[in-house]
């Protein structure tokens, strides 16, 4: 009697397992259906997202599907081409449909805000699997200081002018831009000029532009490096320079330098620019910024740092120009 008693209980407890705590499908970060944007690098099973943000996406079978983080971080997740949802603090095995979808392959998309960083992979429903997402191999990549990164904007860098340019052509977008840098490295105000070279915006690994080729890259620095002392013609020089780098990594990259909405150092990078075209390379566009933000109305602060409808602004005069070099 006390044997049937114990295998009634143990039946019992067996059928209020569920079927995705009883097999689930694991997908790891070397998953060749992930495809990720952005300056990301490897620490064991885990995927490091660098700079400003960088996402992760796939398409995917079944109804369910949930991420492996490992500490407190803030993503935004579409599924579906949906709006995006705010995971604030997440940690863990985190579920990102607790209504689970329609039966068939969805997409998703997972960027990184801020916190840990960290990506560890998926869980889907047993028996489902990842889908390559095909996704474009043009790259638009942009480089700056706050401004670039969508400082003081609702959603930093996903609601900043560059994420919007790439929303808008469809093609992936990395942001390679952080609050405070400037072009020339002085005290107090880190160098893009030797950073962009860099993994992350910290640090000296290099990175290993063998990953992606960028098929457009927009230049907005100048900003901070007046606050800082920069003479005109070190301004100059030092961007010269700099777009001779950046074409030895990208060889076949449309490359715009764009004016600063303070209209800094406007002399100086036009000056880069013919320099550049004057040596032979063609596809080194100056970008004419003029008018085209109202100050107030389109900031967040005054005349510094653009809001959403800033960013939006930019946004819908830059796509045109990048998309006829491209």
């Amino acid at each position: 009697m006390r044997s049937l008693t114990v295998a009634l209980v143990l039946m019992f407890a067996a059928a209020l397992v569920t079927p995705q705590a009883v097999a689930a499908t694991d997908v790891g970060v070397a998953d060749p259906n992930l495809h990720y944007t952005g300056r990301w690098h490897a620490d064991g099973s885990l995927r490091v997202p660098n700079w400003a943000g960088a996402y992760v996406q796939t398409s995917f079978t079944g109804t369910t599907v949930r991420v492996k983080l490992r500490n407190a971080v803030n993503i935004y997740v579409s599924i579906d081409g949906g709006a995006d949802v705010f995971h604030q603090g997440a940690r863990g095995t985190v579920n990102l449909t607790p209504r689970p979808l329609a039966m068939g392959t969805h997409r998703m998309r997972i960027a990184f805000r801020s916190g840990d960083t960290v990506f560890g992979g998926l869980v889907l429903d047993s028996g489902a699997r990842t889908v390559n997402p095909a996704v474009s191999p043009k790259v638009l990549e942009f480089v700056g200081d706050s401004i670039t990164a969508g400082y003081l904007d609702s959603k930093l860098a996903l609601s900043s002018y560059g994420w919007l340019v790439g929303q808008k052509l469809g093609l992936p977008r990395t942001i390679v831009a952080r609050a405070g840098y400037c072009l020339v490295a002085k005290d107090g105000c880190v160098g893009q000029s030797t950073q962009f070279f860099r993994r992350g915006s910290t640090g000296d690994t290099a990175w290993d532009f063998g990953r992606y080729q960028a098929s457009a890259v927009v230049v907005n620095l100048g900003t901070n490096d007046a606050g800082h002392g920069v003479a005109a013609n070190t301004f100059q020089s030092t961007y010269t320079q700099f777009l001779r780098d950046i074409r030895a990594k990208y060889p076949n990259a449309a490359i715009f330098a764009f004016e600063t909405l303070k209209r800094r150092y406007v002399p100086e990078t036009k000056a880069a620019v013919t320099a550049r075209n004057n040596a032979g390379d063609s596809r080194v566009y100056f970008v004419d910024t003029e008018g085209w933000l109202t100050g107030g109305a389109d900031y967040a602060d005054g005349d510094g740092h653009p809001n959403d409808r800033g960013q939006a602004k930019i946004a819908d005069r830059l796509a045109p120009i990048v998309t006829a070099r491209i």
